[in-house]
């Protein structure tokens, strides 16, 4: 949902006629965030970029069970939306900036960004320790253990590379807050970095898989950023929403 403009242009020149805008920020995105289920960034003809809760899947999993994602809620706000409007997921228990496209056309050119890794992403993690290095870059390879999926393993021999360059932000309460920019997209493969005693040696807190959980306690690590090519304008558009945590 936005807001769709109908009339002259206004005097400033900042709305045309017929055209799509983001809804505005003090008093529609709250509402619409509590009636749509989805806190919409950006909208228009093309895409719409949302903040995911942590919690919600990406897209929808087998079983009647995994069917509420951001996809399908993506699709009944939007009956002109494509079948399949993905074009990059976040693990379920992060939080933080998704695009989807609305249009075939504008589905293979992010596609392809995507997997070209011309996209920017900046991510915020809590780490449960104290990192005494400022920062640094991570080239650690993983696999899938076929025996506990979907957690990752190192295997220096038929690992995946995942290369992520890690900064540290602050330290609190003998936790550390620290910015990921990952150069590749593996699966866990910021949480499994951080973990493993290969790369940080400290696990994100409230990682059920390569952590320890308390009751209640969320996966702190947050897609705070992204950039992109917009497919249709071609112009390089970015969000960012802080971390919740």
């Amino acid at each position: 949902m936005a807001e769709f403009y109908y009339g002259g242009q206004t005097p400033s020149g900042t709305k045309q006629p017929c055209q799509f805008y983001p809804p505005c920020e003090e008093k529609c995105r709250p509402l619409l965030k509590e009636l749509l289920g989805l806190d919409i960034l950006y909208l228009d003809q093309e895409i719409v970029v949302v903040n995911k809760p942590a919690g919600l899947l990406s897209v929808p999993g087998k079983g009647p069970d995994k069917q509420d994602c951001v996809v399908n809620r993506v699709k009944r706000l939007f009956p002109e939306c494509i079948e399949n409007p993905s074009v990059h997921r976040l693990d379920m228990d992060t939080s933080g900036i998704l695009v989807l496209a609305l249009t075939k056309e504008s589905q293979r050119f992010l596609s392809m960004e995507f997997e070209s890794r011309r996209v920017h992403k900046k991510y915020t993690a809590l780490l449960d320790g104290i990192l005494r290095s400022s920062g640094g870059a991570l080239a650690l390879p993983f696999r899938l253990d076929p025996e506990n999926r979907p957690y990752q393993v190192y295997d220096p021999i038929y690992g995946r590379m995942c290369i992520t360059l890690w900064k540290r932000l602050s330290v609190y309460d003998g936790k550390t807050l620290v910015e990921f920019t990952p150069l590749t997209g593996r699966t866990h493969q910021l949480r499994v970095s951080s973990a493993s005693p290969k790369g940080l040696g400290i696990p994100i807190v409230g990682d059920r898989l390569y952590g320890t959980r308390k009751e209640g306690q969320r996966l702190m690590l947050h897609a705070g950023y992204l950039s992109f090519t917009h497919p249709w304008s071609k112009e390089e558009i970015e969000f960012k929403v802080d971390a919740p945590f």
